[in-house]
């Protein structure tokens, strides 16, 4: 066909519009910090800090349904002012804090009716419904005795830790719930720290090394014996027993931080994974009957790092869950792929480490990271990955105030790399704090997920998803009709047309952390999904088919 001038200037025009659209952006998606809007006055601590080591470490936060209403709720984990000084404590009494969801954004402080103001040296939390009566109750952590509160489901609690047995009184970090044993019910794991020993402090005034660094002894773990961790086992009764030794699972030396119940080798019962501050860490796994083997050398996982933060996700889109740790300065995030599904005939656990591959290592390296997710923040289909940040060390002309760090968001590219987009989301942006404990899920109920941080000595963030809804999702919400009630171990798999999807359902991860119990998934621009199939903790299966996106979709045991 000859060009002719018309032609020419018609084929000039459609090609500009053609570049035009192809060149103008998507509207990125943004996090907004909402923590004023949302009602949260929050303040973590009070006082002034005075360099002991329990001050530094907290504190998590959870996110859950408390009064089945559909909305999260919050819990957030506090501790004292100032430990002591001269053996008095010092600084304002401070208390765990529960917001109410009220389902337009906004929340309500109900911590005095609802009666778990507790006050202690708090660490983290976990919700679970551990008597499988339907309502979520939760598990307190601190620098001493622990603490369970169960839901009477008219929005109070009651402290039934001394019934239950589960009040560990050593210094514990992070939990988590899991039916180990194949039972219905959920037992307890408890992460404990060191032997730190508050009046004997008082008198060190030394200073040793820590990453080269001078710093105050009173602040360097490797100064203090590690203590072993606790396991307890759900009686079924309300009550629970210490069954550590028999489960083989204290992790012996260990200084835990956090730990997480998973199916890492998809044998259907749920393995352990336990994250260690400049410690070994531990790869359990579990022989079906709640009794577990150490398979940490073996896993290729036994990471001897600051092991903070804690989170698990199939990243790769290959039908395993991989596992991904914060760390310390100098000691980049790992990012650890299971390779099960390259090695499906061996009957063993087994990780490689692909931080530097995944463009994860270098991005992290002068970074001290905390509270963690493997989540879907744009709604594409693959995990990305977000960090909260946050120095231990103290500021040279301000001893009293520790070094603050920004967050990071990681998107996934699907090709097994990441990419920091911190800077087009909004997260670059935020005030720089001393981030800790992280909890996330959609606390809005609109379809994308949202982050909430607890900053260390200051006032926490709640960080809502703005756009991340732009592509279609599915959230999914278990019912167990046993007495896992919240279906924690349970797997979903969500296809559709270009990918398959999973997600387990955990009750304690993130650093002192509970997410969220509604597994989020993100399809990109389906409709729907071909199919959602549930593998229960029991082995049951339950299929749908052709279910329609943009939806929490509930789905009860039968």
């Amino acid at each position: 066909m000859k060009c002719t001038p018309v032609r020419c200037l018609l084929f000039a025009v459609c090609c500009s519009l053609f570049i035009l659209l192809i060149a103008v952006p998507v509207a990125a998606v943004t996090y907004v910090d909402v923590t004023d809007a949302a009602g949260i006055r929050f303040q973590h601590s009070s006082g002034a800090r005075s360099s002991l080591l329990p001050e530094d470490m907290g504190s998590g936060a959870g996110f859950a349904d408390i009064d089945n209403d559909g909305n999260i709720d919050l819990y957030i984990v506090n501790l004292p002012g100032a430990f002591k000084q001269n053996g008095n404590p010092v600084g304002s009494p401070t208390a765990n804090v529960l917001y109410r969801n009220n389902g337009d954004g906004t929340f309500t402080d109900i911590t005095k009716t609802a009666g778990v103001g507790h006050q202690g040296y708090g660490m983290g939390c976990v919700f679970a419904d551990y008597d499988g009566d339907g309502n979520i109750d939760l598990y307190v952590t601190n620098y001493g005795a622990n603490v369970l509160y169960r839901n009477n489901g008219d929005g109070t609690f009651r402290d039934v830790t001394g019934t239950a047995g589960v009040g560990c009184e050593l210094w514990s970090t992070g939990a988590a719930f899991a039916d180990v044993d194949g039972d219905n019910d959920l037992d307890l794991y408890v992460c404990n720290y060191v032997t730190y020993d508050l009046e004997a402090l008082e008198q060190m005034k030394e200073e040793s090394l820590q990453s080269g660094k001078p710093v105050p002894s009173a602040l360097n773990p490797h100064v203090f014996e590690p203590q072993d961790n606790v396991f307890y086992r759900n009686n079924g009764d309300g009550t629970f027993t210490d069954v550590t030794a028999e489960a083989g699972v204290a992790a012996p030396g260990g200084r835990s931080m956090q730990a997480i119940f998973s199916d890492f080798d998809a044998d259907n019962d749920l393995d352990l994974y336990v994250a260690n501050d400049t410690s070994v860490n531990y790869t359990y796994r579990n022989d079906g009957s709640g009794v577990f083997t150490d398979v940490s050398a073996e896993s290729w996982a036994a990471d001897f790092r600051g092991s903070m933060g804690l989170a698990a996700g199939d990243y790769d889109s290959d039908g395993d869950v991989d596992l991904f740790i914060s760390h310390w300065v100098d000691e980049e995030n790992a990012l650890y792929r299971n390779l099960l599904k390259e090695e499906e005939a061996a009957e063993h656990i087994r990780f490689v480490d692909e931080s530097y591959t995944a463009m994860l290592a270098e991005a992290s390296i002068k970074e001290i990271g905390w509270g963690t997710a493997l989540f879907d923040y744009d709604n594409d289909g693959d995990l990305d990955i977000f960090v909260t940040n946050g120095s231990t060390f103290q500021e040279l002309k301000r001893p009293q105030v520790l070094i603050a760090q920004r967050d990071v968001l990681f998107r996934n590219e699907g090709d097994g790399t990441f990419t920091d987009v911190s800077g087009i989301t909004g997260i670059a942006v935020l005030p720089i704090r001393v981030g800790r404990g992280a909890t996330f899920g959609d606390y809005d109920n609109d379809g994308d997920v949202d982050i909430f941080i607890v900053n260390n000595y200051a006032r926490p963030t709640l960080l809502r998803n703005d756009g991340g809804n732009r592509n279609n999702w599915l959230h999914v919400q278990l019912i167990g009709t046993n007495a896992n009630r919240n279906a924690v171990g349970a797997k979903i798999q969500v296809k559709t047309a270009n990918r398959t999807q999973i997600r387990e359902i955990y009750a304690g991860d993130s650093y002192m952390s509970s997410n969220s119990f509604i597994a989020e998934f993100g399809v990109g621009s389906a409709t729907q999904v071909e199919s959602v199939q549930v593998i229960w903790s029991n082995g049951d299966t339950h299929t749908l088919h052709n279910v329609p996106t943009n939806q929490r979709l509930r789905i009860t045991q039968e």
